[in-house]
């Protein structure tokens, strides 16, 4: 039945919007009606046309049983701080070769190294544009191949979804409906100064995208919370203010399950250096959490893996559920001392086996799997050891860590020599949980765990970016 409402709903608002369906298996949707390149904002469904530019100067809002879909090569362009609410479907189907965009198009990308209060990314904290908010009667939000760049600005008014809070920040995207599927795939964010993607319940895919410049002074890259249900893998962060990929079951509804989230083959680079000593870096589970932790890929990041215990901790946080948890064959690298003593978040309760590299007995780490949780350790002859030798990309760094925020010219694909490649574990499968037939287009892409750590694989899977 579950499949059928999801399946109802998306002819229903493409018919409406003047996609016919008929075709769509074939991957090419036949456009019996586009939209006018003039449209500037309000009440809009249809599609935007393959390679056209279109300005939008006040709020977006797609209605509810209505669809917005993009043809590829489409960009938007946000100005006077328009928000876009989706009360029915937003389908962005950029292609590797012809990608999408919602972004300010008078913004230039910066890529030297500024501190973060005067790079343009941020807005002085005051971000360019709200971003994509999704309502509680949003079905379906599917973002491939696509750019959403410089969101996160607070919004004057009360606005029409849920959780709307005036004069507050806004997260890149916002879904929140637990019969409902967020599909992000192959997709750049950059610069956000809340959450790029903050799911408070709903069937997700985040597969194989590029998170840049997240989180101006806090906030974390893909935050799960409620009952969300899904895979977080492929993903490279560089930057980010806190975790790169977090779930809390915090907020969940009278009934509805624990959060539960399979985090594998992610890169995390330069993690949680704008943000506050009892927050994470990169891998985060607490608040009755559950899911697994494989074969990523942690590089000079403020603490490793954190998995929160039983309270009172560090964080003042309610513990994730253990007992549903699982981690392994992930890997650590730091320059400094203060990094590699924090391999092990000292105050919580991640298990000795969370990596392969380095093996617990290089440090003095003990695991009490108590409330206070783990007591500081010396690991400083892990300093500068462990480089996992990516293709370009200095290590040690040469610039305070905070400071490398963004991909630019560097590569962060392995060199056939790495010790990171074949230590992956791939005794597990994703979860894969999203409804959309694999017939339609916009369904997801999901890739299986790969044996090599991180979100580049040697064969040529994994992250295409």
């Amino acid at each position: 039945m579950l499949i059928m409402s999801v399946l109802v709903s998306a002819f229903i608002s493409c018919k409406k919007s003047g996609v016919e369906t008929k075709n769509i298996s074939s991957g090419i949707p036949y456009v019996a009606k586009g939209l006018s390149d003039t449209t500037s904002g309000g009440a809009v469904k249809g599609t935007m046309l393959q390679g056209k530019t279109y300005t939008i100067k006040r709020d977006l809002i797609v209605p509810k049983n209505d669809t917005l879909y993009l043809q590829s090569g489409v960009t938007v362009c946000i100005s006077n701080n328009a928000c876009i609410i989706i009360q029915g479907v937003l389908i962005s189907m950029g292609t590797k070769d012809s990608n999408n965009y919602f972004t300010v198009c008078s913004l230039k990308k910066n890529f030297s190294i500024v501190p973060a209060v005067s790079d343009i990314a941020w807005n002085n904290g005051n971000g360019w544009w709200p971003g994509i908010q999704c309502d509680t009667s949003c079905t379906l939000c599917c973002i491939k191949w696509t750019h959403i760049e410089y969101t996160g600005a607070a919004t004057a008014i009360t606005e029409p979804f849920a959780g709307s809070k005036p004069a507050a920040t806004n997260k890149g995207i916002l879904f929140q409906n637990h019969l409902g599927d967020l599909i992000v795939e192959d997709s750049w964010i950059y610069g956000t100064i809340d959450d790029p993607i903050r799911i408070s319940d709903g069937r997700i895919s985040i597969m194989r995208n590029t998170f840049e410049k997240c989180g101006y002074s806090s906030n974390d890259c893909a935050n799960a919370k409620g009952g969300t249900y899904g895979d977080m893998a492929y993903n490279l962060f560089v930057g980010s203010a806190t975790n790169g990929t977090k779930a809390s079951s915090k907020g969940a509804g009278i009934g509805e399950n624990e959060c539960q989230i399979n985090m594998y083959n992610n890169t995390y680079v330069n993690g949680g250096f704008r943000t506050g000593a009892d927050k994470g870096a990169d891998i985060d589970f607490e608040q009755s959490a559950q899911g697994m932790a494989y074969n990523n890929l942690i590089v000079n990041c403020r603490v490793g893996l954190r998995v929160i215990g039983p309270t009172p901790n560090l964080a003042a946080i309610p513990n994730a559920d253990t007992s549903n948890l699982s981690y392994s064959n992930n890997y650590f690298y730091g320059d400094s001392v203060s990094i590699v003593d924090q391999i092990y978040p000292v105050g919580y309760i991640t298990k000795p086996g969370a990596y392969i590299i380095p093996v617990p007995a290089t440090t003095n780490y003990v695991y009490n799997n108590a409330s206070g949780g783990a007591s500081s350790y010396d690991a400083s002859g892990l300093a500068g050891r462990n480089n996992p030798l990516f293709v370009n990309f200095p290590l040690p760094e040469f610039q305070a860590l905070y400071e490398i925020n963004c991909v630019g010219n560097y590569n962060f694909r392995l060199q056939a020599s790495s010790p990171a490649i074949g230590k992956g574990y791939t005794g597990f499968s994703a979860l894969a949980v999203t409804k959309v037939p694999s017939k339609f287009p916009y369904s997801a892409v999901v890739s299986q765990p790969g044996s090599d750590i991180g979100c580049y694989q040697r064969n040529g899977t994994g992250n295409q970016h």
